[in-house]
């Protein structure tokens, strides 16, 4: 079993009740960190979540694609727990849009999906930084996406065009930002077996996701914690602006 130190460690994991963020912040508290566990809609999950470990981490809501509420919920977690070291930018919306639809339609899932997966990390980055560089010290890590470099099919190009800009967004706070010792680093995962993929297997099988990767099994969100915790711990620091892939060889670069 893997022990990484994250006691005394504050960290905020965006997304946190369902999927990756979950498997990510019950990690994080399971290393003895205090985790403030966003949700928007699920707070029974997130609230079982931090009841299933002994630490003093916390719930908040907030709807990310409502500005005032993405102010809000770093405001309350700065008012909470006083410094946050690490921020995980991990909510998303993978929602279907394809070029058939009506324009009307169409453009209403491209500006909820760029709100969600991009405006709001874009927020929440300038709220980190001023509170990072306030304590000297911060980290930051993005959850992308293989499809930033593999691309997309036609029904997610608003969701590929948003995980494109939260990874300049990640490297340019990595360039930025060293010398204030704020760091910042991209987790690109491929097809993750989550709640949130269930449609798209129902639709087109999993058989079709396995014949596109290399290995036998699809990747879990567990797969990608124990990177998370090297993040946060600070034993990565040097690889500051990278961008790990974990997609289970679907996608070489």
């Amino acid at each position: 079993m893997i022990q990484i130190d994250l006691d005394q460690k504050v960290i905020l994991v965006t997304g946190a009740s369902d999927g990756i963020g979950k498997a990510i912040a019950g990690f994080l508290m399971k290393m003895g960190a205090t985790v403030a566990v966003h949700y928007n809609t699920n707070r029974s999950a997130a609230e079982a979540l931090v009841s299933s470990y002994n630490t003093n981490s916390k719930v908040f809501q907030a709807d990310l694609a409502n500005e005032n509420e993405v102010i809000s919920l770093f405001e309350a977690v700065e008012s909470t727990f006083g410094n946050i070291d690490v921020v995980i930018l991990n909510a998303g919306v993978f929602q279907a849009h394809s070029t058939n639809l009506d324009t009307e339609e169409w453009w209403s899932i491209w500006k909820k999906t760029i709100d969600i997966n991009l405006h709001a990390v874009g927020l929440l980055t300038k709220l980190g930084i001023d509170h990072f560089k306030k304590n000297r010290e911060g980290r930051f890590i993005f959850i992308g996406s293989r499809a930033v470099f593999r691309g997309e099919t036609e029904e997610f190009l608003g969701y590929a065009a948003s995980k494109g800009g939260l990874v300049s967004l990640a490297r340019s706070v990595a360039r930025s930002f060293g010398k204030d010792n704020i760091k910042s680093f991209v987790l690109s995962p491929g097809f993750i077996k989550t709640r949130m993929a269930e449609d798209f297997i129902k639709i087109y099988g999993e058989e079709k996701i396995l014949n596109e990767i290399s290995l036998n099994e699809l990747t879990t969100p567990e797969d990608l914690t124990a990177l998370v915790g090297l993040m946060c711990s600070g034993l990565m620091d040097h690889a500051t602006g990278a961008t790990i892939d974990v997609n289970a060889g679907s996608h070489i670069r």
